[in-house]
């Protein structure tokens, strides 16, 4: 029998172009140079000036915002109370310290005079709490902090309180626990543990997954301190004695690095000879939300059965199809044969750098022509990546969008089938000839067209000079009379194109959100959530859902929301690491008001025909002195992103903004639009509480930050016919 490939006819890609090949730190942690996008035909506006002189961005970027950045230890065992003490900046004076799920709750702690000690909290995780990662965050009176993981076990644990930098200063850990600790600078941190001959024990280090900044290094020695194995890729260590005894356990960061950022979770668990090991939980990469697609079971139908990497061993399979499988051994090849008739359109989606691997898809469908005893080939479709539905960050001289990816390289696509027959199907991991690890799964279904749609949401980051990515942690801490954007982004499923909705609920007292309607075919838009100026301080966790009509019937799919894990002000210097939050939570500042507020002189629904123009009169409320004179604004909106901007003065109470509707050639409608934009304020830190009496006033400082505009609702009118 003989094959012969022709040439192939139609190659597709699923949602457009490849996108960018992501670097990969570990089999949990997926980092990337090229985590951006632009932001581009929104339904709601947002109000951000442009044009600052160059000089300006080397002053601070954004208003001032409460950041938790580390807890100690950084979790805990479901049914135990603990102590945590925590650091961060902007914290002093916090309140209470507040978590992603109600079965952990802390109170501040006392000393024996009933006296609260700063920083410190008692922590009780409630029995039935589930096991993972949930958020930790700090209420101050700027509102909550942005996050930290906070991770609950079954496990015993405990705390690193003294040095091991060396094999006779090495902490003893017992069998089925954890030790939450942090590397020092330069330092090897040592562990011993007491093993039977043949027993299994699993060695795991949450680090990245859990926000911390260590690379690890993870080492078994003997009771000498020899290494006997290493993991130099963050991976975990599966050892089983070889005799009865003493064993170390080394851990370090792959460049030496240490300090407070470095924490680390160590696991230490026994695993039965036959059992598979199971990762310590870790945080999901933004490309995450868009896996798995609604209804899917937790396990496949179908496993795929090897061998079948060759053309004459391919596993058959009927359509539709759901199937487990693994790229595995190193440069694997998974062959599926099925047939289908023509006109027929297969929707294929494979998940597995979704699930958490450091894999790359690639599927191509062939027809299989019998000619005699032999088979032609004939490409039909090919298939990679899922591309990011916003332009992804070249992170070159010119910063081009906020650094987050929704796309991945996983697969989503179309089979349309050209004639009846057979179909071979072939899947691979497209780097995997340097991947042997049989860890590195995927699911395969294979589907009539379901249509739908996932939501991801981060904070709008500004467009900055010099490579400065401005990858900042932005909570959503509102101060009265000040509006924050939401970028919202959608990944479309099997041909959906229909309007989205979006809205988000639950807010605090004073807080209002003005969602969008991101438009048929639209993969962008921008939700507004605005504080009013007499807005009083608290928070809540907000409900952030996108609704719409698919087949008839009304849908609702929650918003997923992404930031930081840490700040990063100059992406040349450090690569962003952005994460999916547990949560929405939403809050406003006690202690000072927005430094300008932009609004509309009246609310109401402004009118006009289209091909007109529509004069709006603006309102500025000026609470802070800017450095020049006026600043250029643009405006979005679906039907108005590309109007022209304008300059708006900072001196003055008021402007106009004028909509040219011939130019832009907007459709009768209801539109929301607003206005954005990035000034240079001074900035005057408020006094801490407990200053001291006639302590001298802070000298104001340059603050660039975004500033939006109170969202503004336009109608379309019918053109009056001559």
């Amino acid at each position: 029998m003989t094959y012969r490939r022709k040439k192939s006819t139609a190659i597709a890609f699923a949602h457009g172009d490849i996108a960018c090949r992501r670097s990969r730190s570990d089999s949990r942690t997926h980092v990337s140079a090229n985590q951006a996008a632009i932001l581009r035909s929104l339904t709601f506006v947002t109000l951000v000036l442009f044009g600052v002189p160059a000089s300006t961005w080397a002053q601070s970027v954004c208003l001032p915002a409460p950041r938790l950045l580390t807890t100690m230890p950084m979790g805990g065992q479901a049914g135990t109370q603990i102590e945590v003490t925590t650091s961060g900046e902007l914290l002093e004076e916090a309140s209470e310290m507040v978590f992603s799920h109600p079965g952990i709750v802390a109170t501040a702690k006392l000393d024996a005079n009933g006296a609260v000690v700063p920083k410190q909290y008692v922590v009780t995780i409630a029995a039935d709490c589930p096991p993972g990662v949930h958020e930790a965050r700090m209420m101050t009176n700027r509102g909550l902090s942005t996050s930290r993981v906070f991770s609950v076990s079954k496990l015993p644990e405990v705390v690193q309180s003294g040095a091991s930098a060396s094999p006779e200063s090495a902490m003893t850990l017992e069998v089925n626990s954890i030790c939450n600790a942090v590397m020092p600078v330069r330092a090897v941190n040592h562990y011993r543990f007491e093993a039977r001959k043949d027993q299994r024990v699993i060695i795991d280090c949450a680090a990245q997954g859990i926000d911390s900044k260590l690379n690890p290094v993870l080492i078994i020695a003997d009771s000498e301190a020899r290494d006997l194995r290493a993991q130099r890729r963050g991976d975990l260590l599966d050892f089983t004695a070889p005799e009865d005894g003493t064993y170390m356990i080394k851990v370090h960061d792959l460049t030496f690095n240490g300090g407070d950022t470095y924490f680390y979770r160590l696991a230490l668990q026994e695993l039965a000879a036959d059992a598979a090991p199971e990762r310590l939980p870790s945080t999901a990469q933004v490309n995450a939300f868009s896996w798995p697609p609604l209804g899917l079971p937790a396990a496949a139908a179908l496993t795929e059965t090897e061998p079948n990497n060759q053309h004459t061993e391919t596993q058959s399979i009927t359509l539709p199809c759901d199937i487990a499988g693994t790229f595995y051994p190193a440069a694997d090849v998974d062959r599926f044969e099925f047939t289908a008739k023509k006109g027929e359109k297969w929707w294929v989606e494979v998940g597995s750098e979704r699930l958490g691997f450091p894999t790359d898809p690639s599927l191509l469908v062939q027809r299989v022509d019998e000619e005699g005893e032999g088979e032609t080939l004939v490409d039909v479709v090919e298939l990679r990546d899922i591309a990011s539905p916003v332009t992804v960050s070249t992170n070159a001289y010119s910063y081009n969008g906020p650094p987050y990816n929704a796309g991945s390289a996983d697969v989503l696509g179309v089979i349309d089938i050209p004639a009846d027959g057979r179909y071979r199907l072939q899947l691979t991991d497209l780097f995997g000839g340097t991947r042997n690890d049989p860890r590195n799964a995927y699911r395969m279904v294979i589907r009539k067209a379901a249509p739908d749609f996932v939501l991801v949401a981060w904070a709008m980051h500004m467009t900055l000079r010099n490579g400065d990515r401005n990858a900042l942690s932005k909570p959503m801490a509102l101060r009265p009379g000040s509006t924050m954007p939401l970028e919202v982004i959608v990944v479309r499923r099997d041909g959906f194109d229909g309007e989205i909705e979006i809205s988000m609920d639950n807010l605090p007292d004073g807080v209002t959100a003005h969602g969008l309607k991101i438009p048929a075919g639209g993969s962008r838009g921008i939700m507004l959530v605005t504080a009013d100026e007499g807005a009083p301080q608290g928070y809540a966790r907000a409900s952030f859902v996108g609704r719409s009509e698919i087949d008839g019937e009304s849908v609702t799919r929650n918003v997923h929301l992404a930031s930081m894990a840490w700040p990063v002000k100059d992406g040349w210097s450090e690569i962003p690491s952005p994460r999916l939050l547990a949560d929405v939570p939403v809050s406003v500042s006690g202690v000072e008001v927005a430094p300008l507020t932009i609004a509309a002189r009246e609310k109401k629904v402004w009118e006009v025909a289209a091909g007109e123009k529509l004069t709006i009169p603006l309102v500025h409320y000026r609470r802070s002195e800017f450095s020049g004179a006026a600043m250029s604004v643009k405006t979005f909106g679906a039907g108005f992103d590309k109007n022209s901007s304008f300059d708006l003065p900072l001196t003055a109470d008021s402007s106009e903004a004028v909509l040219d509707l011939s130019k832009l050639k907007t459709p009768p409608g209801d539109y929301m639009i607003a206005f954005y934009g990035s000034a240079v304020a001074k900035y005057v830190d408020p006094p801490a509480p407990n200053a001291a009496a006639g302590a001298a006033p802070a000298k104001p400082r340059d603050i660039v930050d975004i500033i939006v505009s109170e969202p503004i609702a336009i109608r379309v009118m019918p053109a009056e016919k001559s």
